[in-house]
């Protein structure tokens, strides 16, 4: 069998590798040339546990090889970016032009599966008279398909091959070809139904987690005024057998919990009414933490603050829709000096790979995300080139002894 996998991002580069380590002939296909030449060498541009190990293996073995464009294949598989408007819409013309891009090269037989996450009625409304131009019969001689996936970032091919997956076609013989495609390498549950269905159980699982951390966001808020500490709270109330409250942070970011339940909400405005509220609140989240951030500085001249991590989750270097890059474009804003440091992130300006570069003469160390090298901070030598020695803990992920016996005043997200 041989697959062509349109776009070579953080879902499609690991899904073509997977199917190439199956032992079908991919073709991964991608308009960024550097892309293209990275892969052809064995070589990956984005950080993923294991996938630098496996695509050196399936180049090597010329199972895998890039391109600029499709080529003819048994199967396409489309996994471009769907990003989000500033009037939180979808952008789907990577989609509309992967399906154009493959118009050309499509047969009888040929299947055609959406992974990018997309509104619902993405495949019926926007793929299918695109594909119509082929000539050929759609559900009978074109099957084609929604087959979203899930998994997280530095987990991402042990997941694609042990996570349940849903099929679904724009009719039950798609559904089933869809599921014999994936077959190949997964080994969790392959469940079929309709596209439409597919298309929303990938929004509503997205949701579900963006309602609940909006929930946890809005009681750090309340606990806050009220003199009681969140993390706490949220501790003891998960010890009832049937209370999972997610934990509070600056803010939501990734390219799936802060974008899908836009998606919703873009098709059902008028009935979305939680979902919109929710997503809100996580939105404002950067602004919360900015103006507690203030009050903490309080008076101090020409302020200036470090952000541990710039990331949108902990140990990648995935930046999409961070929170915390958010946060500091609002602290610039208000007149604070702002640096930087991930040990994840190489060649970003702003972000320093020096962590005493980048706390030097700051007045405040803020913990944006929780890398694992955060877990235990030089507080001792930190505090040697901060000009004030103060710590604010986003995620409660600190132990603070340490800081507190350097002489460090400690401030924590929920907690007053």
């Amino acid at each position: 069998m041989k697959i062509c996998v349109i776009g070579l991002g953080y879902i499609g580069l690991p899904t073509a590798s997977m199917f190439a380590d199956g032992g079908a002939s991919v073709v991964g296909v991608d308009r960024n040339e550097k892309i293209v030449s990275a892969l052809n060498r064995g070589e990956i541009i984005i950080e993923e546990k294991g996938l630098d190990k496996l695509v050196k293996k399936v180049v090597s073995s010329g199972k895998l090889k890039a391109s600029t464009i499709p080529e003819e294949a048994d199967v396409f598989i489309i996994a471009v970016p769907t990003p989000i408007t500033e009037d939180k819409k979808a952008e789907m013309s990577y989609v509309v032009s992967a399906t154009e891009d493959i118009v050309p090269f499509l047969r009888s037989g040929n299947i055609v599966i959406l992974e990018s996450t997309s509104p619902v009625g993405t495949v019926d409304g926007l793929m299918l008279p695109i594909l119509e131009k082929t000539g050929l019969s759609i559900g009978t001689e074109l099957f084609v398909g929604h087959s979203p996936e899930r998994v997280i970032p530095g987990q991402i091919l042990h997941e694609l091959v042990n996570n349940s997956r849903i099929a679904g076609g724009i009719n039950d013989i798609s559904s089933k070809k869809i599921a014999e495609v994936y077959r190949q390498f997964v080994k969790g549950e392959i469940y079929e139904t309709d596209t439409r269905t597919a298309e929303l159980c990938k929004l509503a699982e997205n949701t579900y987690r963006d309602v609940n951390i909006a929930f946890a966001n809005e009681l750090a808020k309340i606990c806050e005024k009220m003199d009681i500490n969140v993390w706490e709270a949220i501790e003891l109330c998960n010890k009832h057998p049937r209370v999972n409250i997610h934990q509070p942070g600056p803010g939501v970011g990734g390219h799936c919990i802060a974008v899908d339940p836009w998606f919703i909400a873009e098709k059902q405005p008028e009935t979305a009414k939680i979902i919109d509220l929710c997503r809100r609140t996580n939105d404002s989240m950067p602004e919360y933490v900015a103006t507690e951030i203030l009050e903490i500085l309080g008076q101090t001249a020409a302020p200036k603050v470090t952000i541990l991590g710039v990331t949108y989750k902990p140990d990648v270097d995935d930046m999409r829709e961070s929170p915390i890059l958010h946060l500091i474009e609002l602290l610039k804003k208000k007149g604070v000096s702002v640096s930087a440091y991930d040990p994840f992130v190489k060649g970003q300006d702003g972000v320093e790979n020096d962590l005493e570069k980048a706390a030097a003469a700051s007045d405040l160390l803020v913990l944006g995300v929780h890398h694992s090298e955060f877990k235990n901070l030089p507080f001792a030598t930190i505090g040697k080139v901060m000009r004030h020695k103060a710590f604010y803990d986003t995620r409660n992920f600190v132990p603070t002894a340490v800081a507190l016996d350097e002489g460090f005043h400690c401030y924590l997200l929920g907690a007053k």
